[in-house]
Formats: C-alpha cells, sequence, structure tokens
C-alpha cells in the first residue's frame, strides 16, 4: 500500500526513516522529540548539534541510531497562534519539504507523525488535512510507502459530520437488515403439514421414472461436454475487465493505480496475469479510482469472486461513499480507520 494510517508509537516503526517534531534549536524538546531521543540514544543529539538550528517549515536529516529506522528527518513545525500567522501553511512547507528530503535520499518507507498538533497546539483535524494533502499530491508523481502514524484515537478525526454521516448510514442498513431477517422465513423453519403439495406434485411420476432411468445411465461423457462448453463462455475475469475500464476512461494506468493507492508492483502482477484475484480491498480501491457506480462495482469486484452486502459494515461504508459519489480513497480510508476497518489498497 502507498500510504497507510497506522496507531502506532512512531519510535517503534520498522520504516527506513521516520519523522521528527524537533525543537528549532538543537536540543531535546517535549513529546515526541524526546521519545525519539529517548530511543535512538545520545548520538542522535551529537548528529542534531552538527545539523545546527533548523527553521520553521524546514528538515533536516540524521542516521537514526538505536532507533529501528535507519533515518531520521528532523522538522520544525509552527506554533498554533489562532491561524492569522500562515500557521498552515507552514505546517504544509513541514511535510512538502519531509517527503521531498525523503525522496532525495531514497527512502523507500517512511513513517510521518501529525506534526505541530501537542505541544504546539495545531488542531488536529485541520493538521490532518493538510498532511494527508501533502503525502496525497506527492505521490502523484512518485513511488514511497509512506505511513501516518498516530498514536491517540482522536487524532486523525478530521469532519465529524461525515463520521456522523456514515454512522446513520450504518445503523440505517443494519437496521434494515434486520427487519429482513425478521419478517423472513428462518430456513429451519418447516412448512406445515397441511400446507405441503402433494407429493407427486413434488415430484411427477413421470419426472420420478426419467430420473430412475436417466440415474441408471452413464452420462458422464455428455455431461463433460457440457462442462467444456460452460467453461469456454466464462465472462472476462477481474483482471480484463479492469483493464477495459481503464482504457475506457481514457487515463492512464499510473494515474489509476495511484489513486486506487496501489502500488506499481500490485498493478503489474494484475495487468501480467489474467487470472490473479486481488485482495477485496484492491478491487474496491480501484473501483473507487474509477468512480463507479454501485452495480458498476459490484460487477467489478464480482469478477474477483467478492460481493457488498449489509452484513458488513465495511460493506456498507464503501456503499456509503459510492452512493454518494464520494470517490477519494483517501478520506474513504480515514473512515474505514474511524470504524476499525480494513484500509483501500494493496
Amino acid at each position: 500500500m502507498a500510504f497507510e494510517i497506522v496507531r502506532n508509537d512512531i519510535v517503534n516503526m520498522a520504516v527506513d526513516a521516520i519523522v521528527n517534531p524537533a525543537s528549532p534549536r538543537p536540543e531535546v524538546g517535549p513529546g515526541v522529540d524526546a521519545a525519539v531521543h529517548a530511543k535512538a540514544g545520545p548520538l542522535l543529539l551529537r548528529a542534531r548539534r552538527l545539523v545546527g538550528t533548523i527553521e520553521i517549515g524546514e528538515a533536516a536529516i540524521t542516521l537514526g541510531f538505536g532507533l529501528s529506522a535507519k533515518f531520521v528527518i528532523h522538522t520544525v513545525g509552527p506554533v498554533w497562534q489562532g491561524g492569522n500567522q500562515e500557521e498552515a501553511v507552514l505546517l504544509r512547507r513541514c511535510y512538502d519539504n519531509v517527503l521531498n528530503l525523503a525522496w532525495r535520499h531514497r527512502i523507500k518507507s517512511l513513517a510521518i507523525p501529525l506534526i505541530s498538533t501537542g505541544n504546539y497546539g495545531f488542531p488536529r483535524s485541520l493538521a490532518l488535512e493538510i498532511a494527508v494533502a501533502a503525502i496525497r499530491d506527492f505521490l502523484r508523481e512518485r513511488e514511497m510507502q509512506i505511513y501516518l502514524v498516530v498514536f491517540e484515537r482522536e487524532a486523525y478525526v478530521r469532519s465529524e459530520a461525515l463520521f456522523e454521516h456514515v454512522r446513520s448510514y450504518i445503523d440505517e442498513a443494519e437496521v434494515q437488515t434486520k427487519l429482513a431477517e425478521e419478517y423472513a422465513m428462518p430456513r429451519s423453519c418447516p412448512m406445515p403439514a397441511d400446507r405441503m403439495p402433494a407429493p407427486d406434485m413434488l415430484c411427477p411420476p413421470s419426472a420420478q421414472r426419467a430420473s430412475e432411468k436417466s440415474s441408471k445411465s452413464s452420462p458422464g461423457f455428455f455431461e463433460r461436454r457440457k462442462l467444456d462448453r460452460m467453461l469456454q463462455s466464462l465472462d472476462a475475469g477481474f483482471s480484463e475487465t479492469l483493464l477495459r475500464l481503464i482504457d475506457a476512461s481514457g487515463k492512464k494506468d499510473s494515474e489509476i493505480y495511484k489513486k486506487a493507492n496501489v502500488d506499481r508492483k500490485l498493478f503489474s502482477k494484475i495487468r501480467n496475469n489474467p487470472g490473479y484475484k486481488p485482495s477485496k480491498t484492491t478491487a474496491l480501491a480501484f473501483a473507487i479510482a474509477l468512480e463507479l457506480d454501485l452495480e458498476q462495482t459490484k460487477d467489478l469486484i464480482g469478477r474477483a469472486g467478492y460481493a457488498l452486502t449489509h452484513s458488513s459494515k465495511f460493506d456498507i461504508i464503501i456503499e456509503y461513499f459510492i452512493v454518494n459519489r464520494r470517490y477519494d480513497v483517501y478520506e474513504i480510508n480515514l473512515v474505514l480507520f474511524e470504524f476499525d476497518q480494513s484500509l483501500l489498497g494493496n
């Protein structure tokens, strides 16, 4: 997956580089900065002193020393002062500089926290919006595994109104499912004897005789020929259908798989293997990237052997976004993460 949201302590991330929200001066600050230095050991502070002062919005890189990560990218975020001091611009500059620095150093995997949301007081919802926008723009042109690491659950809530709409949609879908189950006749409930049809209506004598005669013969050869004909007329599989849909969209392959939050290697497997069966999250990610409607989505994922039902919270959330024509995989993944569901993509 190109972009993933995880709940973890960033110092434990086993990636090429982690991002440290640092103090401007070469000293150990509070919060994440203190935790990073504590795990990395005293050599990190020595390296940080060699870097010197880092201006707000800028970034610098050092080795990771005792961390699981090979490198640490230090950046200084803005202190929130009410929003009138270009705090949003400066925070976006942090993310842009961090990502570009990681790219120049050939970093393949990067873990980033929500910068400035701790002691610097930046509103979490706005910080999340800026972080996601910067990562999305970066990944449109480049390949990198990026993790947005949140420690506290409330850190990633961007739009409470959106989550409430999704919750309402889930509740309504679950109510409808329960009503359908309640008023439908249970499978195990036998039909009353006085309402059972006569045996000859269930299976007329002529049909019984034909069945008995047929069972005594050997229909294997004819059945195999029938099966062969059926197999020869199979519908197009997932890969073939996906590639046809991409061609019909008039967009480049890379534009679609990046929009789907799928990396190039996985897309190459899908393209080169007509029988490839993706995960459900990958199949749905492509449906979202292609902006398919609900029926088209069901058809596409059905070719990979999947379905959308109201017995799954994950499925209901996906349906909500498709019905409301909201096709931003990043936004959908934020909501899926909120509801502890699998994310779309690889």
